[in-house]
């Protein structure tokens, strides 16, 4: 498929099938169809390869389901092939842009610099224009002569006829009429007039047409590519091999994990991923599942607990049975959840396209009646037809394949310099219309880490101290919640103190011997708990009533509260928590003033979601919480029932299926590589106030795209009445699209001026 023209023309001859209900998705080049037993995969295909492509039932088994491909731009196969295929299919188009890049900049620089037309410029003009016109330029050849065996029209025949006409003529003036002798020049003048055409070539806007054109399908292409790789990335979070044990002997071997089998027990390490989904069989641990679930606090696991696969082990030695394998993991609906949206979603078609539609059979019907109309008056052959390749010529897109790679080249890469990626010009139309910003909370509103938050001491307690001998205690430990107290006192104190006789005591935190100066200088040594408060009054170490108090103060606002004690005293609570990002409050506020409504989405609980949202000023009424990634999916869903068009702004893999359901998807660059596959926007910085950026500098570029394609579409449209008339010098003609080139070149280089709102 080469536009989304093509992608209706697919979608309509399925639909004509009796009980079949089909979306075609041009961006991914696969059709979601529903059908009834009455119609066979067989009819399916055969329905799209009568509208002139190609189909094959997807990779992925899964019923009622074909992907179209055909001929497309690049020459490069059907679609829906393989990341390989599909690679090549770019490298193919990349490699075809270059070589007619290099070929076009002199003809074109001779066209228009008469001090570059030294003698026999014409016959060098030709040989390096016509291997672009006709190689280059194969691929609109090729669709265009789809297009015709099929009675359609797109840009493709547009493109075809005007740079084949072009060359013809061009060919006609050299070898029959005056052009091609010696010394000939093309003055620069901007001049009206009648002229047989004899003496006019016009390789120069043959061969740019086709490098522009060409060069706006290399970036459509390059971002289409991405349309499969949220699946594979998603895939490849899993483990790639897994200990089993064996059942007779209880000997480990390690075996892929694509070879494991319901009922297998295997081993899972401190740091390992689990292989796939189980029950905990022997052995404690705290499991971070963050990636899956977006719970930023680590899930404590004992005997009897399930656990999913491409979790992570955060904490002891686990023997896990294997309860779902393959498909029917939790991954793998997830990625199927991934695929489910992705087709599902409208490719936002084209302006040019959209126009194409009209405009193409117009100026093909305006360029015959020219010829017709000359013919019937009278005149000779040649004025008929220099008028009616005039009329193709001017309209032939040349600015209009500037209009949307040249404003999306600037705006892709002011985006860069500000951290943010857009993946296409597709995704552009989306932010325009977008009312809602759906925003994921760990790792997006908030940093995604735990953090020490605050010390809490009884009185008389110095906090440092609590701080020094907790942080000396847990740098043993490498559970998350350890991890931050103890990265807390590193960054404070430098070095932990020395510690002795460490245990880890399951379920409720550690002890052990810490050893320190006292204000003698002599050493000492401590017996530290540090751990749930239960811990500590299980050792008769009780928190004062007013300790107790601000503890449940801590824990209401989403904290995980950590108490400190030694030498038979509670001495304090250390309070951990996903801290709020700096930025967001701010972020928050920028969003709304681009009139969007920010709802806080997460797996994690109502109570932390609450804290964190009033800290960042989002309404409770606008808080769901206590989600599993697909009902993520299922609140985007809902939003979009109730008429609402949707940007989602996540970071993790529990994110990627809901980012790519949202009519605007927004992924933060810190997060996963599937939340970044599966969006149409990609925040390098992590910084939610990107997010605000990212929206206005989307709206500004498609405001300079329907610009540049109204300077393309008004200088053909006004000029293609003198085209018509036979009084369009072709000094003039080049004069006028030149400067529409230029006019959208000069437009598209505004967005360099666009500024972050960021301090």
């Amino acid at each position: 498929m080469t536009c989304a023209s093509c992608a209706n023309r697919i979608e309509r001859k399925l639909n004509k099938l009796d009980g079949v209900t089909a979306t075609v998705n041009y961006a991914t080049e696969k059709a979601k169809v529903s059908h009834s037993d009455s119609v066979s995969i067989e009819e399916l295909i055969a329905a799209v390869e009568a509208a002139g492509y190609g189909a094959r039932l997807n990779a992925a088994p899964r019923p009622a389901s074909a992907d179209p491909g055909g001929s497309d731009a690049t020459g490069g196969g059907a679609g829906g092939e393989t990341g390989v295929g599909e690679d090549i299919h770019v490298r193919s188009l990349r490699q075809r842009v270059v070589i007619s890049a290099m070929l076009s900049v002199p003809v074109i620089a001779m066209a228009m610099a008469p001090a570059l037309q030294v003698t026999s410029w014409q016959w060098l003009s030709l040989t390096l224009a016509a291997p672009v016109v006709v190689w280059g330029a194969w691929p609109f050849h090729r669709a265009a002569w789809t297009n015709l065996k099929h009675a359609t029209a797109t840009m493709d025949t547009l493109i075809s006829m005007g740079t084949l006409a072009a060359l013809g003529w061009s060919l006609y003036a050299l070898f029959w009429g005056t052009a091609g002798m010696p010394g000939m020049t093309h003055p620069f003048e901007l001049t009206i007039g009648r002229s047989d055409g004899a003496a006019n070539i016009y390789l120069e806007a043959a061969a740019g047409v086709t490098t522009f054109i060409l060069a706006g399908r290399y970036f459509e292409a390059r971002s289409k590519r991405q349309a499969g790789a949220a699946l594979r990335a998603l895939m490849e979070l899993g483990a790639r091999e897994v200990a089993v044990l064996d059942e007779a002997t209880g000997q480990e071997r390690r075996i892929p994990t694509d070879q494991l089998t319901v009922g297998d027990r295997f081993v899972v390490r401190p740091g390992e991923k689990i292989a796939t989904d189980g029950i905990v069989e022997t052995g404690t641990s705290a499991v971070d599942a963050s990636m899956l679930t977006g719970e930023s606090v680590p899930v404590e696991v004992r005997p009897g607990d399930t656990v999913v696969g491409a979790t992570v082990n955060a904490g002891g030695r686990i023997v896990v049975r294997a309860s779902r394998v393959g498909s029917d993991t939790q991954l793998a609906q997830m990625a199927r959840l991934v695929e489910e949206a992705q087709t599902g979603k409208a490719a936002a078609q084209r302006l040019a396209d959209r126009i194409s539609g009209i405009f193409v059979p117009v100026v093909i019907a305006l360029a015959v009646g020219t010829l017709g109309f000359w013919l019937g008056t009278g005149n000779g052959i040649e004025a008929a037809f220099t008028a009616a390749v005039a009329v193709l010529i001017i309209a032939c897109p040349c600015a209009l394949g500037l209009a949307t790679p040249m404003a999306l080249m600037v705006g892709t890469g002011r985006g860069a310099q500000l951290g943010i990626l857009i993946k296409g010009p597709e995704v552009l139309e989306s932010t325009r219309r977008v009312d809602t910003i759906v925003l994921d909370k760990t790792g997006t509103v908030t940093t995604g880490q735990m953090t020490l938050v605050d010390v809490l001491v009884e009185d008389g307690e110095d906090p440092a101290e609590v701080l020094r001998y907790a942080g000396a205690l847990e740098d043993s430990s490498e559970h998350p919640i350890a991890r931050a107290v103890a990265t807390a006192a590193h960054d404070r104190f430098g070095s932990h103190l020395p510690v002795e006789d460490f245990t880890n005591i399951e379920g409720l935190g550690v002890q052990g011997i810490v050893s320190a100066p006292d204000a003698s200088g002599a050493i000492g040594s401590r017996a530290v708990l540090v751990g749930r408060p239960r811990l500590l009054t299980e050792w008769s170490q009780h928190l004062s009533p007013a300790l107790t108090q601000r503890l449940d103060e801590a824990q209401a606002t989403g904290g995980t509260a950590v108490a400190v004690g030694w030498d038979g005293h509670a001495r304090g609570v250390l309070v951990v928590a996903d801290a709020v990002k700096p930025t967001s409050a701010e972020a928050i506020g920028q969003l709304r003033d681009l009139g969007l409504r920010p709802i806080l989405l997460t797996g994690d609980n109502q109570t932390v979601a609450r804290a964190v949202a009033a800290e960042v000023g989002i309404a409770a009424s606008d808080v769901i919480a206590e989600v599993l990634p697909a009902e993520k999916v299922d609140v985007v869903k809902r939003l979009r029932g109730e008429g609402r068009t949707v940007a989602m702004v996540g970071d993790g893999v529990n994110d990627a299926a809901a980012l790519a359901q949202a009519d605007l998807g927004l992924a933060m660059g810190t997060g996963t590589d599937v939340a970044i596959e599966a969006s149409d926007l990609t925040l390098v910085r992590g910084d939610l106030r990107a997010a605000a950026d990212a929206i206005r500098l989307s709206r500004r570029t498609l405001t300079v795209i329907k610009t540049n394609l109204a300077w393309a579409f008004g200088y053909n449209v006004a000029a293609l009445p003198l085209a018509a008339a036979g009084l369009l010098n072709p000094m003039l003609a080049g004069a006028a699209m030149a400067f529409s080139s230029v006019s959208v070149v000069a437009n598209s280089l505004r967005l360099r001026r666009f500024t972050s709102t960021a301090r």
